[in-house]
């Protein structure tokens, strides 16, 4: 099956469990073991799970008291982000031995284009192993990849053979691949999404690919053109090395619920405070204020309001989420409250240079 539109050479590389994995590399006690994260068996929400503590539906974003009670032997362990950005920056340093044209989703995910590398290596597949193998060797870690002709169906692929594997799908097996794929795996499909396409009798690509453009737009809105695209193979995104920054956030949960607004407001200080800081360090402002809310029922609520001038200022931050906390009156009591900042002042981006395409008739080396 050949493909009409330009193709380029890319992987999805997306370490394992990283920040457990972190977590057992520096303290070999750990390792086998159940291990989660972020949160406690009382409060938080857990922020990574090994792949022990995965086997008993453990789940990042779940709370610590529902993972405590799928596990009852899972371990608890708090972040260290400095740590994950020192080990990420190690990471990244091997990617940029084979290309420049790396884009970083997270400390442990990026999307390389190699269409044209460094080493030369005309084959996606093989420098994906090796990478793999330089981050094993080099820091300690393992790592799953997916290869494939654009970003959508490597990020897909690189879920395949997790934990330590890799999967490419070759340019003239893209279409049979997506046809054969579950809804849910199709990357930017949530849950709600797929259960209003289970409605509607879409279970597969193959399903989602006998919809018309008008169909899908109608009942999935502006996504429809990307669901019509994507099952047809067609996703023309750049791996873009220096990714804009869309927005800024700081956010805390409580040790204990709070119902009092006079609270809130002390803790809402502190994190506009830390809001600006980051906003500071980075040399950026935005326009857009916008309040989380998440209840003792685990319930979430945004607030947003859009001001007339950038603002980077604790001050400003701290009034304007103020006046977002009274905004309505509160539901229930609240666990956690968060601050951030989108709309910035960095939409003017530095045009990057057009990674180069090949056709997918000439067969080239995946």
């Amino acid at each position: 099956m050949s493909l009409d539109f330009p193709i380029r050479k890319i992987i999805h590389v997306d370490m394992d469990a990283f920040y457990a994995s972190v977590e057992q590399m520096d303290n070999p006690e750990l390792i086998g073991k159940p291990l989660a994260v972020g949160g406690s068996e009382t409060r938080g929400v857990v922020s990574a799970a090994s792949y022990e503590a995965r086997k008993f539906g453990v789940r990042s974003a779940m709370s610590g008291v529902m993972a405590k009670r799928n596990c009852p032997d899972l371990i608890f362990v708090r972040p260290r982000f400095d740590r994950y950005k020192e080990i990420s920056k190690q990471i990244r340093a091997i990617f940029f031995e084979y290309t420049d044209l790396v884009e970083p989703l997270s400390l442990d995910e990026a999307y390389l284009d190699v269409t044209e590398n460094k080493k030369g290596n005309p084959s996606a597949s093989l420098i994906a192993e090796e990478i793999r193998a330089r981050i094993l060797k080099d820091v300690g870690l393992t790592a799953s990849a997916g290869i494939s002709i654009n970003k959508f169906i490597a990020k897909v692929a690189s879920d395949y053979n997790k934990p330590n594997g890799q999967k490419t799908v070759n340019p003239e097996d893209v279409l049979d691949f997506l046809e054969a794929l579950d809804i849910r795996k199709f990357y930017g499909i949530g849950k709600v999404t797929a259960e209003k396409m289970y409605q509607k009798g879409i279970f597969t690509g193959a399903d989602l690919k006998t919809k018309s453009l008008a169909y899908l737009e109608s009942n999935f809105g502006k996504s429809g053109r990307y669901y019509y695209d994507v099952v047809r193979g067609i996703h023309n995104s750049a791996v873009k090395p220096n990714r804009t920054r869309k927005s800024l956030a700081a956010e805390r949960t409580f040790s204990t619920n709070l119902s009092s607004e006079v609270f809130m407001l002390e803790k809402l200080e502190h994190i506009a405070e830390e809001v600006s800081k980051r906003l500071k360090s980075n040399k950026v402002a935005g326009k857009t204020v916008t309040l989380k809310i998440k209840y003792s029922d685990f319930s979430l609520h945004t607030r947003s309001k859009t001001l007339p001038y950038f603002v980077s200022d604790k001050a400003l931050l701290l009034e304007t989420a103020k006046d977002l906390l009274y905004q309505e009156k509160l539901e229930n009591s609240v666990r956690l409250l968060g601050i951030s900042l989108s709309n910035l002042n960095t939409e003017k981006a530095i045009k990057k240079p057009e990674s180069k395409t090949v056709s997918a008739q000439l067969k080239f080396g995946f």
